[in-house]
């Protein structure tokens, strides 16, 4: 059987393309604006064809390859809520989704998926964006389906949701049935972290890992514009202390044996890519800053993975 052909625009770091290809899909091109994230995806997969460009800027017809896809998916910078509406790039991250929408006008997939915010699946601010994606589908002859998942659901040790959008042409979309959860239970940070933690030989891992029994709060990348690397903002900073972590800035190593933690240890951004399920395997180029906020602005690849899955079982049906 044939791989499911998908172009993944706004790829960043690849978990939403990662996750995909777990599921059978096969990349006919990815894009992204971002230097380092190409070359991230460029660094672990050689063969995928990865185009560092603005969404804003594509030109499909240049790329005849992404024509006729099964899918079109989108992992896109998060809307913003409206305590940060008048933000400046409020406006880009929405210019983004609707680029995404009219983007299917052009390759024609038989289904698309965009992911972002869980409040752009029902909150009254963003109705005037589901109205615009509705209209242009439909008009396509797409049928759409809107739901959350959280990505703790299907083994990330994390609690993140996410807001999807799945469309699909009208005789695929009946088939269609949003992922059932994967996890029976939730995923502790202390079990994702422990052999991580305990690399290096530092005593107080077990002790650690035991207290450390809760998933992740959501990680946050930060903006480009702003600040180094930290885990969060302040209500998470809170919940990672109560972890005995330190949520305000990221670690160049884990402790070692000769390490006394006497009050929060800090977290690598190795770690943090076992938060969002990355596999070991998987490398991030650029400096720590630069390697922390792809992995926080990724989509976890189990969810990108169940997400594929349901699409492949509606499209062969």
């Amino acid at each position: 059987m044939n791989a499911l052909r998908f172009v993944d625009v706004c790829a960043g770091a690849g978990g939403l393309a990662l996750g995909l290809e777990q599921a059978g899909f096969d990349p006919v091109l990815l894009l992204d604006n971002k230097p380092v994230a190409c070359e991230t995806l460029s660094l672990n997969r050689p063969r995928w064809k990865v185009l560092q460009t603005d969404l804003l800027d594509f030109v499909p017809d240049e790329h005849p390859q992404t024509y006729d896809v099964d899918l079109l998916s989108a992992g896109l910078p998060r809307l913003r809520s409206n305590a940060t509406a008048a933000r400046a790039e409020s406006d880009v991250e929405k210019r983004l989704l609707e680029a995404a929408v009219l983007l299917a006008h052009s390759v024609q997939p038989r289904a698309l998926v965009i992911e972002n915010v869980p409040g752009l699946v029902d909150a009254e601010s963003f109705l005037p964006l589901r109205e615009f994606a509705r209209k242009e589908l439909e008009h396509l002859g797409y049928r759409l389906r809107w739901f959350v998942l959280n990505a703790a659901d299907f083994g990330v040790p994390q609690d993140r949701k996410q807001g999807v959008l799945v469309a699909l042409k009208e005789q695929y979309f009946d088939a269609f049935q949003p992922p059932a959860r994967t996890a029976a239970t939730h995923v502790p940070v202390g079990r994702a972290l422990h052999r991580s933690m305990a690399a290096r030989g530092w005593p107080g891992a077990d002790a650690w890992a035991a207290q450390a029994a809760n998933v992740a709060p959501t990680l946050v990348g930060g903006s480009d514009n702003r600040g180094g690397a930290d885990l969060g903002p302040t209500g998470s900073k809170r919940a990672w202390e109560r972890m005995r972590v330190n949520g305000g800035s990221l670690a160049d190593e884990v402790p070692g044996p000769e390490d006394t933690v006497s009050g929060l240890v800090k977290l690598t951004d190795a770690q943090t890519a076992l938060l969002q399920s990355f596999p070991e395997t998987w490398r991030f180029a650029g400096r720590k800053t630069a390697r922390y906020r792809q992995i926080g602005h990724a989509s976890p690849p189990p969810v990108g993975a169940a997400l594929g899955r349901a699409v492949a079982a509606a499209l062969s049906s």
